[in-house]
């Protein structure tokens, strides 16, 4: 049997093992059934691999049974298959936390925060999410949308008058929009796409170290930092 043939099955193996410390029910079902079952657990990937496992066992099993000498087998797997596999093995076993990847200095401002300073900040310094706290309260989040659509409202003759406004001013106008939400820390990444994905309109994800809204805010993620891996996957492919 060749390298990579049993570099494949060792990874299978260790997939196996941990589908099996995942399922805790002895007798353990096969490994297919293994996939079936905990593709309908939220908290793990098994879902997202759900058709790639299940072609996976049958080059295992091809490897395995379909033998036609000690020293040769039907299916060799190549390279692609064999990163492939491993791949998987690490995004099942050891998926990558929210922190440390976007876990950075976040600028946050105060309720009382004149708008002029707001859209200066949004000119010169390019940020487009400003978290608004009164002291350590967490009140919301404003966006460059979310201030372009209130000037648009306070447009009069085609003059709009930001003197003596604040950002405190901007997010009463926008009560209604939750337009964040909030993970811990040891939250996984692939958790942060699924809210993305299940709710378009969330425009930035807070991370704080317990997930709660008043608790120390360690990072922010925005849509496409989360999705950068994709985008650059798909333009190779084009």
């Amino acid at each position: 049997m060749g390298k990579q043939a049993n570099q494949f099955l060792a990874s299978f193996n260790r997939i196996e093992k941990w589908l099996q410390d995942e399922y805790k029910r002895k007798p353990f079902p096969g490994f297919a059934e293994l996939v079936r079952r905990l593709s309908k657990r939220k908290d793990l990937q098994v879902r997202k691999y759900h058709d790639d496992l299940l072609e996976i066992a049958q080059l295992r099993n091809a490897i395995v049974h379909d033998r036609i000498a000690p020293d040769f087998v039907i299916a060799e797997p190549n390279d692609w298959i064999v990163k492939k596999i491993e791949k998987i093995e690490q995004e099942l076993i050891a998926p990558e936390l929210v922190s440390p990847r976007f876990k950075k200095e976040v600028v946050t401002f105060e309720k009382g925060t004149s708008l002029d300073v707001i859209l200066k900040s949004l000119t010169e310094k390019e940020y487009s999410q400003f978290p608004i706290y009164d002291g350590k309260q967490f009140l919301g989040l404003i966006t460059a949308n979310g201030i372009g659509i209130w000037l648009a409202a306070h447009n009069q003759n085609e003059q709009i008058s930001i003197k003596g406004k604040t950002v405190e001013s901007v997010l009463k106008s926008d009560a209604k929009r939750n337009n964040y939400l909030f993970v811990a820390q040891n939250a996984y990444v692939f958790q942060v796409m699924e809210k993305f994905l299940a709710d378009p309109t969330i425009e930035a994800i807070l991370i704080t170290t317990d997930g709660q809204a008043n608790s120390k805010l360690i990072g922010l993620v925005r849509p496409k930092e989360v999705f950068q891996d994709y985008y650059e996957e798909w333009s190779e492919m084009q």
